[in-house]
């Protein structure tokens, strides 16, 4: 409760993880440069799967310039490149890339930078820097996480894109390659161990059920957009369930018993 009701730190005042033990920053370093360079290189599955849904290679690599999250990226496409509507797979792809604007509540809270530097960082505000940033014991190392592993994945990501753009051509059938399912695999990879509660794992089971159900009878696209009612589905069930066990507990509480 302390941590909801305490003001956010300024930029000069101490970090309560500061007290505790450090690591050293070649730790961090070495921890950041991996996340970066290992998702780095599958931005060459960006360029390829974005050129064979029909991109120009000057879109495609705007949007790794400009757009900047993987999994928003793989969804417009995917879509585009199944005969989706151009809205619908944008639409889909934005509710994605929302979850940032969430991410980068709290990384503004742990990083505590000054107001003029914000908007620089913000563009690297991704899964990716929030995972390696999120478990620094301390706000120098969550500051040297955070900035290593987005200027190495957003440098790898980019070169990538075009290198794959670039050689969509001489790969040929860009299916038979499986590469549209690296994005995905990355991102699931990432997901997988920050479900560590009941509730996440049953909301990122219903949304996967919801997606998988209706991919058949929705446009492509729309699935996404309909599995985000997953979580309050879950929040909903789960709330039922303690009322109707705090019921259970009360009618059976004897008279001036447990009050």
């Amino acid at each position: 409760m302390a941590e909801q009701t305490a003001p956010p730190p300024s930029a000069g005042a101490p970090d309560a993880r500061d007290a505790g033990p450090g690591k050293p920053d070649s730790a961090v370093v070495r921890d950041a440069l991996g996340v970066g360079i290992a998702v780095g290189l599958s931005g060459f599955a960006f360029g390829v799967t974005s050129a064979g849904a029909g991109l120009t290679l000057l879109q495609t690599c705007v949007m790794s310039l400009l757009v900047f999250t993987g999994a928003s990226q793989f969804a417009l496409v995917g879509a585009l490149a199944a005969g989706g509507n151009p809205y619908t797979a944008a639409a889909g792809a934005f509710f994605l890339g929302i979850r940032n604007a969430f991410y980068g509540l709290r990384l503004s809270q742990l990083l505590a930078l000054p107001r003029a530097l914000r908007p620089l960082p913000a563009q690297w505000v991704i899964d990716e820097t929030t995972a390696v940033t999120l478990p620094q014991p301390t706000r120098r190392a969550a500051r040297i996480g955070f900035t290593v592993t987005g200027l190495t994945l957003y440098a790898l990501w980019n070169l990538t894109t075009l290198a794959g753009a670039l050689g969509a051509e001489a790969l040929g059938d860009t299916n038979a390659w499986g590469l549209d399912a690296a994005g995905p695999a990355v991102f699931l990879a990432l997901l997988a161990p920050m479900l560590k509660s009941t509730t996440e794992r049953a909301t990122a089971g219903v949304a996967v059920l919801l997606v998988l159900g209706l991919l058949p009878v929705l446009p492509a696209g729309a699935p996404v957009l309909v599995s985000a009612l997953a979580a309050p589905l879950v929040l909903f069930l789960k709330g039922r369930g303690k009322g109707a066990t705090e019921e259970t507990v009360t009618e059976g509480t004897a008279p001036g018993e447990g009050r």
